[in-house]
């Protein structure tokens, strides 16, 4: 490879692509990726000019990456379509409306300021699974191009057509009093006002674009971002809170007391909600998420089946698919709707949308709504530093000690393990439904940690200390970026 172009092979993750830009890529690196990209839909779908939407979040640098990723795209032979500044779910929803060949998306989420990236798709409503990152990269640092000649066109004023399709057939009957939180990320321009046209009262709180991220990132798990909205919807006597991610795929939300509701258990009580109306639908949740779904009594009575899957909005989305499942619900806050609520992808707006349903549906406040969950002692998604290189070694190790527990019929608290689950890291069971996951981070050089128990808050801790021990043992796992 030229030295002239700086590429880092880490930044191929499992589902997309992610940067610290000019350190670990520079344009020549991104205009190789979209050659690469482009070399991939061109061979996919066999044919000489393939249609593909891009579109960009509003990061200072964004858009000279993008125009980078376009010149690659096009030197495949790409007819590249500009949708301009918009989210991640735009450009899913482009691929339907504008019947595309594929889509790339320049964004790097909720990441910190300096980090770029690419979520990119071909099958529609899908992103890219590990096979096709494994493929896109190979090609990418091998440049193995095709050579084409594409073209390039601007879509003006594509958001207004994504914004009318959710707008209608969206109205609610009574008047929602929301607090609409974008951390200064690219919801801003979409969020406030798709919400305020299906009939909420919106708040706004840093709804304004700000690529510095003034205050915070627009992470929906960031405590920080949550403790702003609880004030915020405390204030105000809202109804509700919902913040979303810098690209606006995902949403995290807030009663109207001010308490977090984790995405797990709002997913949940959409699926209690949907399952009323549509019996006998399949959802399809991540390793992370709440026990409750196993037993739940509606869900039982509606004949509907949940399934746990690996986290990951890409493989969440590919299973909802697949299955034909009704809605998939990640921890993390990524929703999808299939049919006929969505076509499949995931779209923090229709999120929250459909938490508005719920509260239009029922003669309650939120508070009351979630009171009739059985309580269970959930801690937050917690993430230990440890080496890309180094996270899957450690995660086969931590799986091999547990197993053995479990066969040595050793206990944690005083309780067996009852049943594991490893299709993504490893969720062990004990015998009174609490549990606890580990397993290597998507996105991140970092381990991910999630534990619940029914029981007590006691049994939590006991449960995350056991976790965390193991991790120390190991001599990989460094600081946690928050912990209980």
């Amino acid at each position: 490879m030229g030295s002239a172009i700086k590429i880092n092979p880490n930044g191929f993750r499992e589902y997309d692509a992610r940067w610290v830009y000019e350190k670990d890529i520079d344009l020549g690196g991104i205009t190789n990726l979209g050659k690469g990209l482009g070399t991939q839909v061109v061979r996919k779908t066999n044919r000489s000019n393939p249609r593909v939407v891009v579109g960009h979040d509003y990061r200072s640098y964004s858009e000279e990456i993008k125009l980078a990723l376009i010149k690659g795209l096009a030197s495949t032979g790409c007819f590249v379509e500009d949708i301009g500044l918009c989210l991640s779910p735009t450009v899913y929803f482009a691929q339907f409306n504008l019947n595309s060949d594929a889509i790339a998306m320049v964004t790097a989420s909720h990441n910190e300021n300096g980090w770029t990236g690419v979520k990119m798709g071909i099958e529609k409503g899908l992103t890219h699974a590990p096979e096709q990152m494994q493929e896109l990269k190979k090609i990418t640092l091998n440049e193995d191009f095709i050579d084409g000649n594409g073209s390039k066109k601007e879509i003006k004023n594509f958001k207004e057509v994504y914004m009318k399709h959710l707008i209608n057939n969206n109205k609610l009957n009574k008047k929602i009093k929301a607090v609409v939180a974008c951390g200064n990320g690219t919801a801003g321009i979409f969020a406030p006002r798709i919400l305020n046209e299906i009939g909420c009262e919106v708040i706004e709180l840093d709804c304004n674009l700000d690529f510095s991220f003034p205050k915070y990132n627009p992470n929906p798990e960031d405590l920080k971002m949550l403790k702003a909205i609880s004030k915020c919807v405390k204030e105000n006597n809202a109804d509700i809170g919902f913040g979303f991610d810098g690209d606006g795929d995902r949403v995290g939300v807030i009663d109207n007391n001010g308490n977090e509701i984790f995405s797990d258990k709002i997913g949940l009580l959409i699926a209690r909600n949907l399952s009323n109306k549509f019996k006998s639908s399949k959802f399809i949740v991540d390793v992370k998420s709440t026990c409750l779904f196993e037993n739940d009594l509606i869900l039982s009575k509606n004949d509907c089946k949940t399934t746990y899957w690996k986290t990951g909005h890409s493989h969440i989305k590919r299973k909802v698919n697949s299955t034909k499942a009704l809605a998939g619900f990640e921890k993390s806050g990524h929703f999808f709707f299939n049919n006929p609520l969505g076509f499949g992808y995931d779209d923090g707006i229709n999120s929250a949308i459909q938490v508005c349903h719920l509260i239009d549906a029922q003669n309650k406040k939120m508070n009351k709504i979630i009171d009739e969950l059985p309580k269970t002692y959930q801690s937050p998604t917690m993430a230990p530093f440890c080496k890309d290189e180094e996270k899957y070694e450690v995660i086969d190790l931590i799986v091999k000690k547990i197993e053995k527990l479990k066969k040595d019929k050793s206990s944690i608290d005083g309780l067996n393990i009852q049943k594991i689950l490893t299709v993504n890291g490893i969720r062990f069971t004990l015998s009174d439904g609490s549990w606890g996951l580990i397993r290597a981070s998507s996105n991140k050089p970092s381990l991910v940690v999630v534990v619940e128990s029914p029981s007590s808050d006691k049994r939590k801790n006991k449960i995350f200390k056991f976790i965390d021990n193991l991790l120390q043992e190991t001599g990989k796992v460094g600081e946690y970026d928050q912990k209980i």
